[in-house]
Parts: C-alpha cells; sequence; structure tokens
C-alpha cells in the first residue's frame, strides 16, 4: 500500500476535524455522565458547574461535527432516491413546532396548544399537497442531433398532467446522467481500500441539468416548452432518468419523483471558431486527378437517393421530378481536396498543479473535470475548427488522433461523426515526451500512397520532427 497516495485522501483539515470532533463527543459524554452522578449523590454545585460545562460541549459539537456530518448527508440524500427532503423553511418549521410544544406542555396553555395545532396541520397539508402535485406527470425531452459546447441548445420538454381533477404547480424538471461509467480515480481507489468500499467510492456522481421551470401545469394537458440551455463543456452525458420536483406549496418540503427514462448517449461537440487567413492562403495544389471515389470534384459519379445532413445544394431537381422522390448529386474525388489532420494527445506531466487523490474526488463531485487542461482545451478547439474548415470547403477530411484514424470522407455526416471522436478525447501526461510516437504515426501516414495534405496539432516545436516531415505537413504547436 502506497502511503502516499493514502495520505492524499485525507487533508491536515480533515484530522484536525475527526480529532476535535472526538474529544468535543468524549468530553461531551464524560460531563453528562459526571453530572447524573452528581445529581445521584446529592451534590447540586459540582451538577450546575457540570451542566454549564455541557452546554459549552454541546455549542462545540453544533460548530465542528454537525456542519460536516449534514454536509455530508446533504450529498448522500441527493443521490438517493428519496421521495422528499426538508427545506430551510422545513427546518425552522419544525424547531418553531418543537419550542411551541414544548411551551405548551410545559404552561398547559390552551392557546398554545391551539397554536401546535395550527402549525402541525399547515405541515400535514403542505406534505399531502406537494406529493399529490408530482402524482400522475409524464415527461418527454428531445434533444438536437448536434450539440456543440458553450452554444445555446433548443431543447423541447414536454409534461403531460394525467390527473383529471386536480393541476400541477411550482414543477422544476431535470435531467440526470453520467458523464462516464467510473471515476477517473477508481483505479486508485481500488489499490488502497478493500473491495466494497473502493467499488462505492468509485462510482461516477450524477450529474444533474435543470431544463425548465413550470409554474401551472393544467390538468388532463401537455405543456410543452422550448429551453434554451447552454452546456459548458464537451464530452458524453449518459441520461439515467428525469426527476421532477417541487416546493409547493409552502416550500417546507421539496418533493421529488423520480421517472425512468430510455437510456440515451448525448455527445456534446467542441466549440468551433472562425480560422485566420493564414489557412485559406496556405497552397493546395497537389494535381487535379480525378479517381472513382465519391468527393468534391466537378464531375458527376452517380445519383443517390437523399439522407439527412446531405447538403441541399447537391440536390438534383430534375432527377427528384423524375423519381418523385429527393435525388442527390455526387461527384468524383480530387486528390488536392484531401486534408489529413493527426492531433497528438500527449502534454507534458507537471506543466499544470498535479490534484491529489482527495481533490479530483471532489473536484468531480462538484461537476467539474479533474483532468482538463486550458492548453488541450485550446487545441482540441483548434483541431474541430481545421475540421470545421475544410468540410464547408467540401474538402474530404480525415482526422487522426494518435494512432488511431478514420477514413476520409466529405459532407456534414462524417464531421459530426469526426468531432464525437474529438468530444471524448482526454490528455495523455507524458513525463519525457519525445516526438517519436507521433513521428512515427505522421510519417506512416505521408509516405502512404495516398496524396493528402497533413496538419498535424501537437505540443512538440515544428523543429523536432524529421525534415522530410516538416516540409510535407503544417505542423501547429498549441
Amino acid at each position: 500500500m502506497d502511503l502516499k497516495t493514502v495520505s492524499e485522501l485525507f487533508s491536515v483539515r480533515d484530522v484536525r476535524n475527526a480529532v476535535l470532533g472526538i474529544i468535543v463527543i468524549v468530553g461531551g459524554l464524560s460531563l453528562a455522565a459526571l453530572t447524573y452522578l452528581a445529581h445521584q449523590t446529592g451534590n447540586p454545585r459540582l451538577a450546575m458547574v457540570a451542566a454549564v460545562i455541557s452546554m459549552v460541549f454541546v455549542v462545540l459539537i453544533l460548530i465542528f461535527v454537525v456542519p460536516p456530518l449534514a454536509k455530508n448527508a446533504s450529498k448522500e440524500a441527493s443521490q438517493l432516491n428519496l421521495p422528499f427532503e426538508f427545506t430551510l423553511g422545513g427546518a425552522i418549521m419544525l424547531g418553531l413546532i418543537a419550542i411551541v410544544a414544548f411551551s405548551a406542555w410545559n404552561t398547559g396553555n390552551n392557546l398554545l396548544f391551539l397554536v401546535l395545532s395550527f402549525l402541525i396541520a399547515t405541515m400535514v397539508v403542505g406534505f399531502l399537497a406537494g406529493g399529490l402535485c408530482l402524482k400522475k406527470l409524464d415527461v418527454k425531452m428531445r434533444f438536437p442531433e448536434t450539440i456543440f459546447a458553450g452554444e445555446e441548445t433548443t431543447i423541447l420538454v414536454s409534461i403531460h398532467n394525467r390527473k383529471r381533477l386536480l393541476s400541477s404547480y411550482s414543477v422544476v424538471a431535470e435531467v440526470r446522467g453520467k458523464e462516464r461509467e467510473e471515476s477517473i480515480a477508481a483505479a486508485d481507489l481500488r489499490k488502497l481500500l478493500p473491495g466494497f468500499i473502493a467499488t462505492r467510492l468509485a462510482k461516477a456522481p450524477v450529474v444533474r441539468r435543470t431544463l425548465d421551470y413550470f409554474a401551472y401545469l393544467p390538468r388532463n394537458q401537455v405543456t410543452e416548452s422550448k429551453v434554451p440551455h447552454i452546456f459548458p463543456t464537451r464530452g458524453r452525458l449518459l441520461i439515467k432518468d428525469f426527476e421532477l420536483s417541487t416546493k409547493f406549496p409552502f416550500a417546507f418540503f421539496r418533493h421529488r419523483r423520480r421517472l425512468s427514462a430510455r437510456e440515451t448517449e448525448l455527445i456534446v461537440l467542441p466549440p468551433i471558431e472562425p480560422l485566420g487567413s493564414e489557412i485559406d492562403d496556405m497552397p493546395l495544389e497537389a494535381g487535379q486527378l480525378i479517381s472513382q471515389k465519391r468527393g468534391s470534384g466537378q464531375d458527376l459519379l452517380s445519383l443517390r437517393d437523399y439522407m439527412p445532413n446531405d447538403d441541399l445544394r447537391r440536390v438534383d431537381w430534375k432527377a427528384t421530378a423524375r423519381s418523385r422522390g429527393l435525388m442527390v448529386r455526387e461527384f468524383a474525388a480530387e486528390d488536392d481536396r484531401k486534408i489529413t489532420v493527426i492531433f497528438d494527445p500527449r502534454i507534458p506531466e507537471g506543466e499544470e498543479p498535479r490534484l491529489t487523490l482527495r481533490e479530483k474526488l471532489e473536484t468531480e463531485q462538484e461537476g467539474k473535470s479533474p483532468i482538463a487542461s486550458a492548453r488541450f482545451e485550446r487545441a482540441v478547439k483548434l483541431v474541430s475548427s481545421l475540421l470545421s474548415h475544410f468540410a464547408e470547403q467540401q474538402a474530404e477530411v480525415r482526422l487522426v488522433i494518435g494512432s488511431s484514424s478514420d477514413e476520409f470522407g466529405v459532407g456534414s455526416r462524417h464531421l459530426v461523426e469526426s468531432l464525437k471522436r474529438l468530444a471524448v478525447v482526454e490528455p495523455a501526461r507524458i513525463v519525457d515526451l519525445t516526438v517519436s510516437e507521433i513521428e512515427s504515426a505522421a510519417y506512416e501516414f505521408i509516405e502512404s500512397d495516398e496524396v493528402s495534405h497533413y496538419f498535424i496539432v501537437t505540443t512538440l516545436p515544428e523543429d523536432a520532427f524529421l525534415p522530410e516531415i516538416a516540409l510535407r505537413s503544417q505542423i501547429l504547436s498549441y
């Protein structure tokens, strides 16, 4: 067992709070026992002193023990399928009920008993009304085919209130899912902890996305809403279920209802930005040789049925009129329109502050990516912009990530498939970063029979590559 890695799970603050908590709890219990013994032996002075000191320990427990426990309990409760939870207003209301109940029992005042019954009735009515509000509600959500990080995406949210007599009020619709199957710290946790504990801690945190707030849902009707939503980062979101919640009518409780959803994987594509004019000025002249492959040349190759995401400019209206179905022209490819983008996902280790195991878990629980790198994200944005730029020019593009490559393709469908691969790529932090690995991959493609224009996006400088590779490709360092 690596003690250094074990120590990363606990900070100095955690150890301090644990020791103080144990001391305070043991001291409080000891003083309580001392107070009881003092009463039993008839020593009122000792009992009074012990009682006063016990109250001090109670205050210390409220300061050092209760807040961390409440915070952790709240995190655990959010992951569970609990039907309701108390709000701050509900906790205050319970405190008032306890105070009024004690005062009524202590004094026997009928007015206090009347106030107590009113408070309890308010809590009961609020609880029943909130639970009834979420009954017989069905949710449907429709996401667009392509979602780009940082761009406003319109999501269609539809809620069907199947209740025949009652409407629903103040309903919040959320979607829940996971960005990965397990935590990025799963391997380290399995090395350090017993199996059942590591399995529990290695679960990927649940990601919640609040979609819309419905103030009023009429009875026996369907209410639809188009919600603008922004996904802040690229990546994968595996939708598991929906959640409806309400604080109606008095906000003493937050009622929740989970609805199962068809498991759907959303891929948030990396953002695309316009490239500078220097890309347009690069010479792309390789011979104008016509091939019998589909591409973006001028010679007609074939006609086929229209498919989604096909460019409408390629629709052959005469053939469409004859066949009574949309027909699309396909052209022969020309070798000067092939673009290969080679992306090197390796970045130097130690370039950014290293996160401890505890920091990784906390960052992941907060919904942030603990392996994100600002430099790497700029590179991903550059690669996506290159692919989009040449795809708009109807060039055949191919994306190579490390040694993994796809085929040449043209059109928006192939572009989206390439961006999906790019959306889930993660940086590989290497201590000794050498040029040999990416150089061998690039050399293999450059020396192949296919004529293409090569762009290598890497952290390595241009002078680190062999001269023949540097001459036959455009190296973009990030």
